[in-house]
């Protein structure tokens, strides 16, 4: 259960993060075209070294967007954060289909806050949400939601 819970907020973060950061399906299509940059940096801030993994698992790592896995640790580690910039998606392409719910990353209820103390931990989590914790700041608070 504590696995599922953490995957859910995991989730609804890096689905926030990057719905901030390519905020229409033509910005998600020209990343998927050009690709994101990879993991490299991230993997060095926590001391993985991608030479020593086998092709399999340094091929997804390829695909890995920074900004977005800073962007989700910042909004995990901040709740007030994750509200204001669910409240920023407001009207943007992505939720203008349907209702969509990020109660578990804005509003961690007890058993979320047990299940990924890790992922909400501001301390362990600061290496890779100080990257980026400045643009995020400012997509959320200076630039609208479509800008870049």
């Amino acid at each position: 259960m504590n696995a599922a819970l953490a995957e859910a907020q995991a989730r609804q973060a890096v689905t926030v993060a990057a719905w901030l950061r390519y905020p229409t399906a033509i910005d998600a299509a020209l990343v998927a075209m050009a690709g994101p940059g990879g993991s490299a940096r991230l993997d060095w801030l926590v001391g993985g070294d991608p030479h020593e993994m086998d092709e399999a698992d340094y091929a997804w790592r390829t695909w890995v967007d920074e900004v977005v896995a800073s962007w989700a640790a910042g909004l995990l580690t901040s709740p007030a954060l994750a509200e204001t910039a669910v409240a920023a998606l407001a009207g943007c392409e992505h939720t203008a289909a349907s209702p969509v719910d990020f109660r578990r990353l804005t509003a961690p209820d007890e058993y979320d806050r047990r299940a990924a103390p890790q992922l909400r931990h501001p301390d362990l989590m600061a290496p890779v949400t100080d990257l980026h914790r400045l643009r995020l700041l400012a997509r959320l608070h200076g630039d609208p939601v479509g800008a870049d």
